[in-house]
């Protein structure tokens, strides 16, 4: 029951997520991109979910290649390239847990990671809303 509750909060988090992106403005190539980073996001909570460490390990490896990709550099700042390091950190972890059938290790990787998301698109958000109020950028 409490995997259950897990899986729940976290699905309802990411499904908020492409709402709350502020990507709205980007060119079609980085939406492809974010649209496929939530696929695997979402693959690996269903490995979280189904006790599949070969879905957790498989699909936390495609999101380190999709963070690589040059669509994935929203801004050019040192916050931005943490949250970039941040999030291929909580990738990795998940594979280590996977590999080690450490279930509740990948969860809290799959958490951690989910949280990196959230606080990029926060800052990624907040940039592009000084740009356009012609404020230097933090």
């Amino acid at each position: 029951m409490k995997n259950t509750s897990f899986v729940l909060a976290a699905l309802f988090l990411f499904a908020g997520i492409p709402l709350m992106s502020g990507h709205g403005q980007e060119d079609k190539k980085t939406q492809q991109l974010m649209k496929k980073k939530l696929a695997h996001s979402q693959k690996v909570l269903e490995g979280i979910a189904l006790n599949d460490f070969d879905t957790i390990a498989a699909n936390a490896r495609d999101l380190i290649q999709i963070s690589k990709a040059v669509e994935w550099r929203a801004l050019k700042s040192p916050q931005y390239e943490i949250f970039s390091n941040d999030f291929r950190r909580a990738a990795d972890a998940m594979i280590l847990a996977a590999k080690e059938k450490n279930l509740d290790g990948a969860a809290l990787a799959y958490v951690d990671l989910t949280l990196t998301c959230v606080r990029c698109h926060k800052h990624v958000r907040e940039v592009r809303q000084t740009r356009l109020d012609g404020n230097e950028v933090p």
